[in-house]
């Protein structure tokens, strides 16, 4: 039992956004629930409660959490072990952040799912007073999940909200009459992957950062062009620098350099904070800097520039 993988299936969203229904549904399914001994934790009580007796595999036992100091790797471990428990769906709490949840799992639970469900009527304001709430649930999760959605309304901007945040996240809208529709808004991105150049303007470096790592093979030996600000240090390679910008994910709070280690001979010509036009060659390769294989950028021209008008990068 200990070393057994247990698969975890999380299901998150801020409060009456449709959780209990969504797993109690999930639960009378009999293609997902066949009678596998599940524990369920549930971290916040709402207005709806389960229903057990309509759950299709009756194998199922129901722990809530009233605190989140409950939450412990211990407690998580000892109530599997319980009901020899084959696996575990979390109704998790929207005000707690994941990886409150992630750090207190055993070393054995595997996390097989990330659900995010929200209620349509509700989310925009959510997203507009507690961004980074939301910005923490949609960063880790596979799939978006929008209730009671109105079956002609415009999509655009439940799509682009969690477009900002991810572009792995598939999203669904569940309508009033019951059916379901996935997502298909094109999403392209504002620059030309397969230009001779790729030239990004200031205002797209957020977006270049985040595809150049999640799909390191599309831009394998192309040229990329983009303004940046260097990061120089003693402890470098002869002939490396980090070029790259300061990125606001979801709030001030979370502003970071993201950078991206660039080859050149006349590295010792630029200077920390230095602004600069970077064109670069991408080779896709194992760098000890990255410590696993990156982007690396070999220069083809390093010019220096002004700083933009907003030198905080955004997905927006």
């Amino acid at each position: 039992m200990k070393n057994r993988q247990i698969p975890v299936y999380v299901f998150t969203g801020m409060l009456e956004s449709g959780k209990t229904r969504f797993i109690q549904g999930t639960l009378e399914d009999d293609r997902f629930n066949t009678g596998e001994k599940t524990l369920l934790l549930v971290c916040e009580e709402g207005e709806e409660e389960y229903n057990p007796s309509a759950f299709y595999g009756q194998n199922v036992h129901i722990k809530t959490i009233e605190d989140k100091s409950e939450m412990t790797s211990e407690n998580l471990d000892k109530w599997v072990k319980e009901i020899h428990g084959e696996r575990v769906m979390i109704e998790y709490n929207g005000m707690w952040l994941m990886n409150e949840l992630f750090d207190a799992m055993p070393e054995n639970w595997v996390v097989y799912q990330v659900i995010f469900i929200a209620d349509s009527d509700t989310f925009s304001a959510y997203n507009a007073n507690m961004r980074s709430l939301i910005y923490d649930k949609i960063s880790v999760c596979e799939l978006a999940a929008f209730n009671r959605f109105p079956k002609n309304a415009d999509k655009t901007e439940f799509h682009k909200i969690v477009r900002g945040i991810s572009r792995r996240c598939e999203i669904v809208y569940d309508y009033d009459d019951g059916t379901s529709e996935f997502d298909d808004i094109e999403d392209p991105l504002p620059f030309d992957v397969n230009a001779d150049v790729i030239e990004v303007a200031d205002r797209d470096f957020a977006l270049l950062y985040r595809d150049i790592t999640e799909n390191m093979d599309t831009y394998n030996g192309k040229t990329v062009k983009f303004k940046g600000i260097c990061a120089v240090n003693k402890r470098l390679p002869d002939g490396i620098f980090i070029c790259g910008r300061h990125i606001m994910t979801c709030c001030v709070e979370d502003i970071s350099y993201c950078g991206l280690i660039v080859k050149w001979q006349g590295s010792d010509t630029v200077s920390n904070r230095d602004w600069v036009w970077l064109t670069a060659r991408v080779e896709v390769r194992f760098n000890k800097l990255y410590g696993r294989k990156g982007p690396v950028l070999n220069a083809v021209a390093v010019e220096k520039a002004e700083p933009p008008q907003e030198q905080v990068a955004t997905f927006y």
